[in-house]
């Protein structure tokens, strides 16, 4: 099985297409003498193509960095389109509610096959990422791991300095 068939067999990606599908009909739908509606049909269009596109973007790559950046945008692209879709039902011009409620139940779901996916991202296999945002928790940047090698960087020595700043915080509460 080839990687684009193996990412095209992922429930989430799966969902991701679902709520594209679902989301196109919708604005097909939409009455077109509503500026509001007209703008709102862009950014839910922009907001449901982006969700496999970036699936895919995660999937063909291992870097946990990389996944991860990818799973940030798709959180707010879906997140985003959860209230576009959420805000029809304040329009009078929209009436099928019904259809909006619809879509809000698929990215409820959709929510739910996110957590599982990245809760599958292997951590162990990653790049320093500078910005520091989408590394593992608990590790440590290449130029401490590299003072630590070197034994440059001592912990007992950060430790002792915070063990004399409580000690004389007890001090200075018992004052």
């Amino acid at each position: 099985m080839s990687k684009r068939e193996k990412i095209d067999e992922l429930p989430i990606y799966k969902k991701a297409e679902l709520l594209f599908q679902l989301v196109e009909s919708l604005v097909g739908i939409l009455p077109e003498d509503d500026d509001y509606l007209e703008a709102s049909k862009d950014f839910m269009l922009a907001d449901a193509m982006i969700l496999p596109a970036k699936i895919a973007g995660a999937e063909a790559g291992n870097l946990y960095s990389i996944k991860m950046q990818n799973a940030a945008i798709i959180r707010e692209h879906a997140m985003s389109l959860y209230v576009q879709v959420g805000s029809l039902r304040f329009n009078e011009n929209f009436s099928d509610v019904e259809y909006a409620l619809l879509i809000r139940r698929e990215l409820e779901e959709f929510r739910g096959l996110f957590v599982q996916w990245i809760a599958g991202f292997d951590a162990s296999d990653h790049i320093w990422a500078e910005w520091g945002l989408f590394n593992p928790p608990g590790t440590l940047p290449p130029s401490l791991l590299d003072d630590l090698a070197e034994g440059l960087f001592n912990f007992d020595d950060v430790f002792d300095d915070f063990d004399e700043d409580i000690d004389d915080e007890f001090e200075d509460d018992e004052e």
